[in-house]
């Protein structure tokens, strides 16, 4: 037997759950041992831990880098621990036999056998040992999504991974500190206080994902909109069932939570706000929103006339005085009972069912649509006429349950105002303007009674509350 004195190791674990990389280990100590019996010298050791060569859409960096120093002719045979390590597809046995052929190297040492790639017996038992590799993979994997499945229907956690942010690594105990995060961002995003606002608050409180990364917008929307959070298990589009963890927050509020922030109509590109009351504003003459802008470094609310503002140019307000007005009109109607029976937290959840009910009837009857056009049950017009009706109300039905939720922002405040008094100017403008939605539909500003008039005329404004 030819001496080799430029060997590969390789040596591969599918599942490494407690990180410790013990399997691997004991492969290495194998094939060293096996190596050392043949008399071959090891040039280099190639290990892809917690790493399946089944799933080939994970890529095998050391794999990959064996197979480059092979083709570059630096190795002159490969030791693994067994065949499957190497490969659980019978293509990529192919293409590692192909790589080898070219490079001239013929040696695969197993610990438990050997095989001549350059023989047409060695490279039948390698392929019939790929092929059987191959088949318990499969099954294995159906073992694997079954498992999964009965867990999820039991209302279990799956196992294994990284433990979910909220949850300890038994993924059921709540983690005291990461939950507590995980409700007040909640109740923050649901009084419209913005994921932006929300990231740098995890940000400057030094919060981080359970990987130790920064949060962004993306993976805080994730997390808010997660079933598990409110004690809700899913798996592939099932029926969700009840979970065995506590949930961390109300499962309304997963919701609502989930109406809010998966609104298709939801900007997420829109500039930093600096009027409170942008877009709540009406011209007391003609009816056109009012315009905020900034007028010789003086804030304003103005009905402005343009090619883009078809507003009557004549109604014009300071917005520092416009505002603190509001804010006083918004704080006494939180105290009013009248205001707190209409925004009484549940008092509109039949509602929100109703239009939820409605848009999924209206997303399956699109999928039958959709199959009737492909069964060729009806033309393209026709398809696209029902589809176009479908899609517009399916959008009128999203507006206006996202109007539903933002009502909520009032909840923690309702019969408070004194209270929401003393905390607002620590607010930031996301959660004030979320507030006052809740309550003002809009504002209407009238012609000053007196030109030139210091102050604010009350009678200039009138509130149209929500009911």
């Amino acid at each position: 037997m030819a001496t080799r004195r430029s060997v590969a190791i390789y040596a591969r674990i599918s599942q490494d759950r407690g990180g410790e990389g013990l399997g691997v280990d004991r492969q290495l100590q194998d094939c060293r041992e096996k190596t050392a019996r043949l008399g071959w010298t090891v040039a280099d050791e190639y290990v892809d831990n917690d790493i399946s060569a089944y799933d080939r859409r994970k890529k095998r960096p050391a794999y990959e880098r064996m197979l480059a120093d092979i083709a570059a002719g630096e190795r002159d045979a490969v030791v693994v621990y067994h065949i499957d390590r190497l490969h659980r597809a019978p293509i990529e046995l192919e293409r590692f036999v192909d790589v080898c052929s070219i490079a001239g190297v013929k040696d695969l040492k197993t610990v438990s056998g050997d095989y001549d790639l350059g023989t047409g017996d060695g490279l039948l038992h390698a392929r019939l040992l790929g092929i059987v590799a191959a088949a318990e993979g499969d099954a294995k994997s159906r073992r694997g999504k079954r498992k999964m499945r009965e867990k999820a229907e039991n209302g279990q956690p799956h196992g294994g991974g990284m433990r979910p942010f909220g949850f300890e690594k038994d993924q059921i105990t709540h983690h005291p500190e990461e939950a507590a995060v995980i409700r007040e961002a909640a109740s923050r995003a649901l009084a419209g206080e913005s994921l932006t606002s929300l990231v740098r608050w995890l940000d400057e409180a030094d919060v981080r994902t359970v990987t130790g990364r920064p949060w962004a917008t993306t993976t805080l929307r994730q997390l808010l909109t997660n079933p598990r959070n409110w004690g809700v298990r899913t798996y592939k589009g099932a029926e969700p069932v009840k979970a065995v963890w506590e949930p961390i927050i109300d499962p309304a509020d997963g919701a609502r939570l989930r109406s809010v922030l998966l609104d298709p109509s939801r900007r997420t590109n829109r500039t930093a706000r600096r009027y409170l009351l942008s877009g709540l504003g009406r011209c007391g003459r003609c009816g056109e929103v009012l315009v905020s802008h900034p007028k010789r470094g003086v804030r304003k609310y103005e009905c402005r006339t343009s090619a883009n503002h078809k507003g009557c140019g004549k109604i014009s307000i300071t917005a520092e005085l416009l505002e603190e007005w509001v804010v006083e009109a918004v704080l006494h109607a939180l105290d009013s009972p009248a205001m707190a029976q209409s925004l009484a937290p549940g008092s509109d959840d039949t509602e929100t069912e109703r239009i939820r009910a409605e848009v999924t009837r209206l997303r399956q009857r699109q999928e039958e649509l959709a199959e009737m056009y492909a069964d060729g049950e009806i033309d393209r017009a026709g398809w696209s006429t029902a589809r176009n009706r479908m899609q517009n109300r399916v959008r009128d039905l999203d507006s206006a349950l996202a109007g539903l939720t933002r009502r909520h922002a009032a909840d923690p405040y309702l019969g408070k105002g004194e209270e929401l008094r003393q905390q607002w100017e620590q607010m930031n403008l996301d959660r004030q303007v979320a507030i006052v939605k809740s309550v003002l539909n809009h504002v209407t500003v009238l012609p000053a009674t007196v030109p030139g008039r210091h102050g604010l005329d009350p009678a200039r404004v009138q509130p149209d509350w929500r009911r």
